[in-house]
């Protein structure tokens, strides 16, 4: 049940993130800072493209993906359309993913640390998904301040 409600809220908020990226009317402002905004769109899509593929993806999933966390913030002016392919990408490999996990893992121990202690499988799939909705929050708020 709970597993169903998950796929379903990242299912949403990968859409949105879509969405996001989509409504930029100048491509270039994906990747725009300035003032106190110390990260971009682009940045932040790619955070949370790098975070779910790395602890859903190849955490629970066994997909093999490698992060490579500092290229999340430091990358710069990948299209528009590549970051919609790797959202799309992103989404496939969550809901599958969460659609094998057997109910009764989310009472288990998460595979690896993440905070310094061991948490439930459960707690880490809340967390990540409070996680992608508050950086998108953030996402459209940058493309309404810089748009």
């Amino acid at each position: 049940m709970l597993t169903e409600t998950l796929t379903q809220l990242f299912e949403r908020d990968l859409k949105r993130l879509a969405n996001e990226i989509s409504l930029y009317k100048d491509e270039s402002h994906i990747w725009t800072v300035q003032k106190d905004i110390s990260n971009s769109a682009g940045n932040l899509c790619l955070h949370l493209l790098g975070n779910l593929n790395h602890f859903i993806g190849a955490t629970l999933g066994h997909t093999g993906y490698v992060r490579h966390r500092d290229d999340e913030f430091s990358l710069k002016n990948i299209p528009r359309q590549d970051l919609l392919l790797n959202i799309s990408n992103c989404l496939l490999i969550v809901t599958e993913t969460l659609q094998k996990l057997p109910e009764e893992d989310l009472a288990a121990d998460f595979p690896i640390e993440v905070f310094g202690k061991k948490d439930s499988t459960e707690y880490m799939l809340i967390h990540l998904a409070t996680h992608l909705s508050y950086h998108l929050g953030q996402i459209n708020y940058h493309r309404r301040l810089i748009g």
